[in-house]
């Protein structure tokens, strides 16, 4: 199986709070919301929807998957709303209980937390096929994925912004990571719409 990391990301790489005000202030972050201005929903929206329709299961932290446990399933009708509610979700967590997921959102299965769940998601992407799991958001287990090589295609709407600060997908130890770029599409907004794989080991030597 194949893991996709799908996210908004500012030029000076965050992530953070793409969505909305409130959406995770830590660290004093103030520009939530700040992806919303640049999205332009005949390319950008058509790009997600093509991500999903090749996704068989999403993968989320706790903090993420519960912005989107509190929205989708109220929007029950709309198609990308029922694709969502009813695709196979995962969730790394070490305190969100099995019945609790399930009640707040349909077809969510609990991971264990840390290094638990690194293993149960290794033990996923082992599985073969043509299958994929996309990450959307969830930085911090995101960056955990980029730091065990987990990690198989990068799917970034890069934004004409500068943040300044805030939580990134990209781990700070020193190691580089080459990839190579699939294909870039600009959105009318100058956003850039890029896909990039990891260089393989014989590729870069």
């Amino acid at each position: 199986m194949r893991i996709v990391l799908n996210d908004f990301i500012s030029l000076d790489g965050v992530v953070q709070a793409p969505g909305g005000r409130g959406e995770d202030p830590d660290g004093g972050f103030e520009h939530g919301g700040w992806s919303m201005p640049f999205f332009d929903p005949e390319s950008m929206g058509a790009a997600l929807s093509d991500a999903m329709q090749s996704t068989e299961a999403l993968l989320f932290g706790r903090r993420t998957w519960e912005v989107m446990a509190d929205a989708w399933p109220a929007r029950a009708g709309d198609p990308f709303a029922d694709m969502m509610n009813e695709i196979p979700k995962y969730v790394a967590s070490r305190t969100l209980s099995a019945e609790e997921a399930a009640s707040r959102w349909g077809n969510t299965k609990v991971l264990g937390g840390d290094a638990d769940a690194i293993g149960s998601i290794r033990s996923l992407r082992a599985k073969g096929g043509d299958a994929t799991i996309q990450v959307m958001g969830s930085a911090s287990l995101a960056q955990q994925l980029v730091e065990n090589d987990l990690v198989d295609e990068y799917r970034l709407m890069v934004e004409p912004i500068l943040l300044g600060g805030g939580k990134t997908i990209f781990p700070s130890d020193g190691r580089a990571r080459p990839l190579d770029l699939v294909s870039v599409a600009q959105a009318k907004t100058d956003v850039l719409i890029c896909v990039y794989r990891p260089v393989s080991s014989a590729e870069g030597e």
